[in-house]
């Protein structure tokens, strides 16, 4: 008897990290049904640049907000990877509200529905930002949550969603927990490729905002076998883990790198907008990786400067580089 092919729903597929672990997973063998946010224009994101027929992907664009159309989108799925959310922190500010109703009553509705449905494994996406600045480091997954922002606030009300429902329903469910992802695709609001995109559009003083932070950075090709490998791994049900890879880097340390990686010299011209209220900018991000490493044996094959050289690659690309407004902070 044949093995039955296996069936992954990606929320949020259209977006960075999603759109990239839509295609390992098909590439593994999954049949793909990524979700895509809904609109008129049906675009579908990142989705539109990759050769969805040939690998076999199913879209459907909706809205984790509905219920109803998340039950409908999950019926006769074996594995949910749910990455939709609003993550712009700066935005966050603005407008909360949103954050909540995405953030949290998605991911409530992402969870009722595979309760109902008896969905076999769900894989929910947290962040590094629900730690707040480190109080120790590295950081494991014993560190105290702290909300420094309604963004990473959203998300610790998620993920006690998720865990409430491992353990009031035996949901298997585990909370993935990615520190700072980057690579191709990534959105301008992020630090790497607003450092990338200006020097590529010929600028030599760059707007940025405070040097002084540090993050764990992890390229996206292992953020996405860092999901494959938690979804594949029964001692994970139940469990939050952290992905990273166990290394620190300050953001001015990180501007030398990649000027270094494309042979520039740049000057860093502090832009106030950019710059986060005092006790909401997490000041450090340093992973500890060792539960992951224990559970699944994943570990990131991709060091900082590959990831930043496959990453400067494309953005240098001329069509790549088009679809960012380097002249506008992108909040």
């Amino acid at each position: 008897m044949t093995e039955k092919q296996p069936t992954a729903l990606v929320t949020g597929a259209d977006g960075f990290i999603g759109s990239h672990l839509v295609e390992l997973l098909a590439r593994e063998g999954y049949a793909v049904r990524a979700l895509a946010q809904y609109n008129s224009f049906n675009q579908w994101g990142w989705l539109d640049t990759i050769d969805l027929r040939a690998l076999g992907v199913e879209v459907v664009s909706g809205d984790v907000r509905d219920p109803t159309f998340c039950r409908a989108a999950m019926k006769g799925v074996d594995v949910v990877f749910h990455l939709a959310a609003l993550i712009a922190i700066p935005y966050s500010y603005v407008a909360p509200d949103s954050y909540i109703d995405t953030n949290v009553r998605g991911t409530l509705n992402i969870c009722q529905a595979a309760r109902d449905l008896g969905t076999r494994r769900v894989i929910h996406t947290s962040t590094s930002e629900v730690y707040g600045t480190a109080q120790y480091v590295p950081i494991d997954e014993k560190h105290p949550l702290q909300a420094q922002s309604p963004y990473s606030a959203s998300k610790i009300g998620a993920d006690a969603i998720a865990q409430s429902f491992f353990t009031a329903f035996s949901m298997p469910l585990t909370i993935a927990r990615p520190f700072n992802t980057y690579g191709p695709r990534q959105s301008a609001r992020a630090v790497i490729p607003t450092i990338i995109s200006q020097i590529a559009a010929g600028k030599r003083q760059l707007s940025l905002g405070d040097l002084r932070p540090t993050r764990d950075l992890n390229y996206v090709e292992d953020t996405c076998r860092g999901f494959l490998a938690l979804s594949r791994c029964d001692e994970a049900i139940g469990e939050t883990v952290n992905m990273g890879a166990n290394h620190e880097i300050t953001i001015g340390a990180l501007l030398a790198l990649i000027a270094r990686v494309m042979g520039v010299q740049v000057e860093a011209v502090v832009d106030e907008q950019r710059i986060r209220p005092e006790k909401s900018e997490v000041l450090r991000l340093w992973c500890d990786n060792a539960k992951m490493v224990a559970l699944t044996g994943h570990r990131p094959s991709v060091s900082l400067e590959d990831g930043l050289a496959r990453t400067v690659q494309w953005f240098t690309q001329r069509e790549n580089l088009a679809k960012y407004k380097t002249d506008i902070y992108n909040v």
